[in-house]
């Protein structure tokens, strides 16, 4: 395994006081695992060797040199090493949810990424702040049963664990989805048959319109309305799978002669940006829930609760905090979330990468974040008036209405066009593109190019110069 997030190791040649600031590491962020005789490089020294630190060093450290002592628990691996038996020893570390952990020294320190980071005064300050805010997602549910979880989620969850021969209790209380025989809020979350039984909020609206606002009334421009309420993996899948079935594709004509389809927005800038929705959100809030909506000219994702107080506007594509914790490290496992803070920043790359705008992350209101990303509507739209000025210079524009007039413009531009495309770019069924392109066959303003009616590869060219 690769050091991240919730893992590190070191050799057993780490003295036990510096091994020390990485379990309050662990401790303050969302928990993980620090293993004992391991070396940087990967190689297996084990704990048996001259040089050494013994095992109970570092227990006795953790026990001695820690205030408000975190909650661990330790393991031995054993295996052949050079024909002699040798250990790693494991510290699994799991996070304190209610109070900051710090050493003798008063000092504190935070997991992020594969970083274990000491923290200023006012970083101390904004985490103790934060502290408060991670109770929710571990809130014990009066009357939820094992029954009332998804066995095939949770299956599917064991074999990411390459633990599929324990039982969903022993994995559930290993991962803090479970305490005392009772299931958390967490686990109806991630899990739960029907979430929605216990927490009405939790849930995700996807909402397309028709233009570039929000019209009310005999004006209502909602033009798709899809509600998903299952548990958060579920919700995910069918979140990406309504959002790719509105999603536009654009062709153009490359500088190598080569028709391109370029895609409306990258699919990781918008993905990441609802999967940071579903798993960041304050699901405390009552009476709101997660809303994407997508205009022609942009996509919004409006997520329930403010960032927590150690992040902000300023900060958040170099500072990684998870409000839920648990569901977060599940979603790791489902490879859903990104760890050293590579979704935020890589939502940037990818919108840079497209020649699109910069994200644009807001707060509507202090309890609510929303990320704006925005395509290339607007210029498209002038490349087609561009076209369509041209066009008017070699045909009477007039004789044509306004679907034949885009198809036209986009021939002009393109140099050809199949139904697909043209149904796109009018933004009609296939069959209405197809009757207008015979037409304009008719009308001796295009050039239809294939073996049959029904080959796939068939095209249409116009006949202007």
């Amino acid at each position: 395994m690769n050091e991240g997030q919730y893992f590190d190791r070191k050799s057993a040649r780490i003295k036990p006081k510096d091994a020390v600031k990485h379990i309050i590491a662990f401790a303050n962020a969302d928990g993980g695992t620090l293993v004992i005789g391991i070396e940087d490089d990967g190689d297996l020294s084990g704990t048996n060797y001259q040089g050494a630190h013994k095992i109970e060093e570092y227990q006795m450290a953790i026990q001695q040199d820690i205030l408000g002592q975190p909650s661990v628990s330790y393991e031995k691996l054993s295996y052949d090493h050079n024909g002699e038996l040798d250990y790693l020893f494991l510290i699994h570390v799991d996070l304190s949810a209610n109070y900051l952990i710090k050493n003798r020294s008063e000092e504190v320190y935070l997991r992020i990424g594969d970083k274990s980071l000491k923290q200023t005064y006012s970083q101390i300050q904004r985490l103790e702040y934060a502290k408060g805010e991670r109770l929710f997602e571990d809130n014990l549910v009066t009357g939820a049963q094992l029954s009332d979880l998804d066995e095939d989620l949770l299956s599917e969850y064991k074999m990411h664990l390459n633990c599929s021969d324990l039982s969903n209790q022993q994995v559930l209380e290993a991962r803090g989805f479970m305490h005392q025989g009772q299931l958390t809020t967490a686990a109806i979350l991630m899990f739960g048959k029907n979430p929605s039984y216990y927490f009405p909020q939790a849930r995700l609206r996807f909402l397309r319109y028709e233009g570039v606002s929000r019209e009310t009334g005999s004006r209502m421009n909602i033009v798709k309305d899809q509600t998903f309420d299952g548990p958060i993996p579920t919700i995910i899948r069918q979140a990406h799978s309504a959002v790719s079935a509105q999603l536009r594709e654009f062709q153009f004509l490359g500088d190598d002669g080569r028709f391109k389809i370029v895609p409306e927005y990258p699919e990781f800038a918008w993905f990441e940006g609802i999967v940071n929705a579903v798993v960041h959100r304050d699901y405390s809030l009552r009476g709101d829930y997660i809303r994407v909506s997508m205009f022609d000219d942009r996509l919004e994702i409006f997520s329930p609760g403010g960032l927590p107080n150690i992040v902000t506007l300023e900060n958040m594509r170099y500072t990684r905090y998870a409000r839920n914790p648990r569901i977060a490290r599940a979603l790791v496992s489902f490879g859903w979330v990104r760890e050293l803070n590579e979704g935020v920043n890589r939502i940037y790359d990818e919108m840079a990468d497209f020649y699109l705008n910069a994200p644009e992350y807001s707060q509507p209101h202090p309890y609510a974040l929303q990320l704006k990303l925005e395509n290339n509507y607007p210029s498209r739209q002038l490349r087609l008036d561009d076209r369509v000025d041209d066009l008017e210079k070699k045909l009477n524009m007039d004789e044509f209405n306004e679907n034949e007039r885009k198809i036209l413009a986009y021939l002009y531009g393109n140099g050809q066009i199949t139904v697909k495309i043209a149904s796109e770019t009018i933004e009609m069924s296939d069959a209405t593109a197809r009757k207008l392109l015979r037409g304009l066959v008719e009308k001796d303003v295009l050039s239809w190019h294939g073996n049959s009616k029904k080959d796939p590869k068939q095209y249409y060219t116009i006949n202007v110069d």
